[in-house]
């Protein structure tokens, strides 16, 4: 099974807008791989709201850690996070797709 993370600026948007880009973007990968995907889980709701989001990205990191596919989502250059996502995703040899 190919496991599929899913990269996308949260900055300023709400849990539902964040949770309906990353169903757009898993219909891209099942149409793209077909439905016998995972998405590894990267929307993290169960973690303090205090928490830095320098929590956060390490979370990220982790979770894209057990992905052989990484996909961006549209603007995923105007937040830091998903930039330091993406280079890791170059510089460790995972498949990346931009949207």
């Amino acid at each position: 099974m190919l496991k599929v993370f899913i990269s996308q600026p949260m900055n300023g948007k709400t849990d539902e807008h964040i949770l309906k880009e990353r169903e757009m973007l898993t219909s891209f990968a099942k149409e793209r791989y077909g439905d016998d995907i995972e998405i590894v889980d990267s929307f993290f709701n169960s973690f303090s709201k205090d928490a830095k989001p320098l929590f956060f990205l390490g979370e990220s990191i982790k979770a894209l850690s057990k992905a052989d596919v990484a996909y961006f989502a549209k603007d995923w250059q105007s937040a830091r996070g998903c930039r330091i996502e993406h280079q890791c995703a170059l510089e460790y040899g995972l498949e990346v797709v931009e949207c």
